[in-house]
Order: structure tokens, then sequence, then C-alpha cells
């Protein structure tokens, strides 16, 4: 899947997810900027700013997750910000499913990531359905 932007800012997906299929810590590395600031609105206590952190975090994932996959569902471009849309499984080192999905925001500054906003979790596959959900999400459960 070919993204845009004039500058070429949404390439950078493309090289992230080649990265992330071939287990490639150091192209993934590359594909961020030396202050690159992470932000998981959805966990703030997660936030973390450096690509000494990135290397920490995806050397875990690619050793404890050895089939990790991930497949770039959608990505568009507004200036230098990239949208895109993940679908991330594999099996972790104690069999346990991964299966993640999501949007992932981010700010691209010559040619590598700046900033992200990740909103990905982990699919829920089975539950107690919509009605459930609606009843935590306003305290009737």
């Amino acid at each position: 899947m070919r993204v845009g932007g004039e500058d070429g800012s949404g390439l950078v997906v493309e090289r992230l997810d080649a990265a992330m299929n071939a287990h490639d810590l150091e192209a993934f590395l590359d594909c961020f900027q030396e202050e690159y600031q992470s932000e998981q609105p959805a966990h703030p206590d997660r936030t973390f700013r450096g690509r000494d952190q990135v290397r920490s975090n995806w050397s875990s994932v690619f050793e404890g997750v050895p089939d990790f996959r991930s497949e770039l569902l959608r990505s568009t471009t507004d200036g230098e910000a990239v949208w895109s849309e993940w679908h991330w499984q594999g099996t972790q080192s104690d069999g346990t499913p991964l299966d993640m999905v999501g949007v992932i925001v981010c700010g691209v500054s010559e040619g590598r990531i700046s900033w992200a906003r990740l909103y990905m979790e982990q699919v829920e596959a089975a539950g107690a359905g919509i009605e459930s959900a609606v009843r935590r999400m306003t305290g009737g459960e």
C-alpha cells in the first residue's frame, strides 16, 4: 500500500511495516527521530521520549513474540501527520496469542517519526457484547 504526502511523509509507515515484518530492529529504529516522543492517551503512564526506549521496547517484542507480524491496513497523510491503521499478530513466548488492532497518529520530520500517539489495544475475542460495554461505560454495571 503506497501512501502519500507531497514530501513523502507517508512512506515512513511503509518502511516501519517492512521493518516490523522483517524483525529488522535497525531498520525499525531508522524510522524514528532521536528525540522521538511517544504517547498512549488511553495509558498515560506509558509515555516516553527517545529512540533508546524504542530500541528496548521493540527488541523485547521481537524476542518475546518470535512470529510477530504486522499489517498496515490503511493510512493517509495530513501535512506532516500520518494516520495509520494497524493489525499486529503473533504468539507470545508463553504461547498466548498476540492480536492487537488500532490506530497510530504520528508526526514526520525529515522522513522520520518525531512523535506518535498510539491507540493500539489487544482484541477481546469473546465478551459480553455492546450492551454490557455501554452499561460499564455509564456506571450501570
